[in-house]
Order: C-alpha cells, then sequence, then structure tokens
C-alpha cells in the first residue's frame, strides 16, 4: 500500500499533497460529523447502517480531496518553486561566482571538453563584475574586464552551454548569499575559488567545485630522488637558500642556490612538504652529491 501511494504522489509539488491531505481530512471529519448528528437513525439499521456510512465517507472524502488538490495548485509558488519551471531544473548545472570568472581557468577547463550541463552566470554576478571593471583602482579594474572577456571568451566555446540568468533575491543584499540560495533552489553546484563561499555553502548543503582543489589534484606527482631543472629567482629564509618555481607555482626551496640567482639550475628533490596552503618542495643542487656517495665503498 505505501507503495503504491507513494509511486502516485510521485513528481507531485509538495504543497498539492499536502493541501490534498488536508481536504480529505476535512472531508472525512464532515461524513462523520454529518451522519453523527443527522442519520443516526439510519445506522441502527442492520446491512443499510455499514452501506451508508461508507457511501458518505468515501464520497465526501473524494470531494474534500479533490477541492484540497485543486487549491493546492492554485496556491502562490514559493521562490524555488518559480525558478525551478523557469530553468528545468537541468541536471548537472552549475552556477560560476565572480572569483573563478576572474580567475579564467574555468574557461581553459571548458575548452577541454571535461565540464558538462549548463554553466549558469546570474546578472547579479555580471553586476558586480561590471562594478569592479568601473573601479578607479586600476588593478581592480583590470580584473573586472578580465572577468568580462573570459565570459565573452566562453560564450563563443561550442562545448558548453553558458546561460544568463535574470532571477534575483532582492530580499538578499549578499551576493554570496544570493548564489548559496539560487544553488538551492535549483539544486545546482556552485563553481568558486572563494574558501568562505566554499565553506558557506557546503553547510547548506550546497555542492560546491573548487578550482583551486581541482589544480591541486591536477598537479604532477614529485617524489624524493626526481631531478629538476629550475630558475632560482629570489633568495630563501634560511641563509644560502634559493628560490624557485615550478610552472603550477609551487615553491622549490634550493639548498645552497642563493649565487645562483636569475640562473636556471638542476636540482634533486630531498623532500615535498603538503600544507593547507599548498605544496613546497625541498631540493638541493645535483652537483652537490650525498656524502656517503662520495665515499669510496668497501672492497
Amino acid at each position: 500500500m505505501a507503495i503504491f501511494l507513494e509511486r502516485g504522489v510521485e513528481g507531485v509539488p509538495p504543497r498539492v499533497v499536502a493541501a490534498g491531505g488536508l481536504g480529505l481530512v476535512f472531508g472525512l471529519v464532515t461524513a462523520n460529523l454529518f451522519t453523527y448528528f443527522y442519520l443516526g437513525d439510519v445506522f441502527r439499521r442492520p446491512g443499510e447502517g455499514f452501506l451508508a456510512y461508507t457511501l458518505i465517507n468515501v464520497l465526501l472524502g473524494y470531494v474534500g480531496l479533490a477541492v484540497g488538490v485543486k487549491a493546492g495548485k492554485e496556491l502562490p509558488l514559493s521562490r524555488r518553486e518559480e525558478l525551478a519551471p523557469a530553468l528545468l531544473r537541468v541536471p548537472g548545472t552549475k552556477i560560476l561566482d565572480t572569483s573563478v570568472i576572474i580567475d579564467g581557468r574555468v574557461a581553459d577547463v571548458c575548452e577541454t571538453g571535461f565540464v558538462e550541463g549548463t554553466l549558469l552566470i546570474p546578472q547579479f554576478i555580471l553586476r558586480e563584475l561590471q562594478h569592479i571593471a568601473d573601479s578607479p583602482d586600476s588593478v581592480k579594474r583590470a580584473r573586472g574586464r578580465r572577468g568580462l572577456d573570459i565570459l565573452h571568451r566562453m560564450q563563443k566555446l561550442t562545448d558548453a552551454a553558458v546561460q544568463v540568468t535574470d532571477h534575483d533575491f532582492p530580499e538578499i543584499r549578499d551576493v554570496d548569499a544570493k548564489l548559496v540560495a539560487l544553488a538551492r533552489a535549483l539544486k545546482a553546484k556552485i563553481v568558486t575559488n572563494d574558501f568562505n563561499l566554499n565553506k558557506v555553502a557546503e553547510l547548506q548543503g550546497v555542492t560546491v567545485l573548487n578550482l583551486n582543489q581541482l589544480a591541486n589534484a591536477l598537479r604532477p606527482v614529485i617524489l624524493p630522488g626526481e631531478a629538476l631543472s629550475v630558475r632560482v629567482i629570489r633568495e630563501g629564509k634560511e641563509h644560502g637558500q634559493g628560490v624557485a618555481y615550478l610552472d603550477d607555482g609551487t615553491m622549490v626551496v634550493v639548498d645552497n642556490a642563493r649565487r645562483f640567482l636569475g640562473r636556471t639550475v638542476d636540482v634533486v628533490v630531498t623532500s615535498v612538504l603538503q600544507t593547507t596552503a599548498g605544496r613546497m618542495i625541498f631540493t638541493r643542487l645535483k652537483e652537490e652529491e650525498p656524502e656517503e656517495l662520495l665515499q669510496p665503498a668497501n672492497s
């Protein structure tokens, strides 16, 4: 019975189910009150009483259910239910925030074909980008214009379905809060590089795709003993140390490399340190062989 009931209400909006249930209860209560006060004599007759009671309950229960369902369909939609039909709740919908658009790597990922589903850009995100692009600060202005250029580039991609939505939450002022509300309404995911937005969204049950985490996961594995070729660009904190960077931004600390500032050297990895801020690789100059290798082997 429960299985048939579950299948019967599958896909029906919760407000319609609730209104129909209330209508059914009201109809049954009305039927029992009516039979108790007005048809008491009929129920005392053998056979006829039970039949009359059953028919009246079925009739008024059905009427109550039908009226409740109709009323439920005509009730004003909630904000979440307004958004869902308009955007069809397309599976795999991802909402982009300002940080990930300005970052630009999302466009590169889209070009590879790894991204599926619809990429949604709310109008309030476009307004924020426009505001940044109009900033008197030259750095912010450049970042905002870069974000707009990235969006223009993404809209030209044939492999990515990029859509702009006008749906907003006027009662919410904070842009991050708007993003979370929209994602919850559409059961969509948020693509971001913002650590704080990441945590807030996850606390509210929204799935977050963080490009920084993706980049960390895709970094090549480097093990102690491997040889690298790096360019020393500045001094390290310890005496004689030099600092270099890999193409993915990973910091490489090279012992005794201060004298090679501005030059490219061959190094050997001694250890790798993984921190919350990222990965650090400690190395030594390849020309400096360990002492145990310099000592002749005992015959």
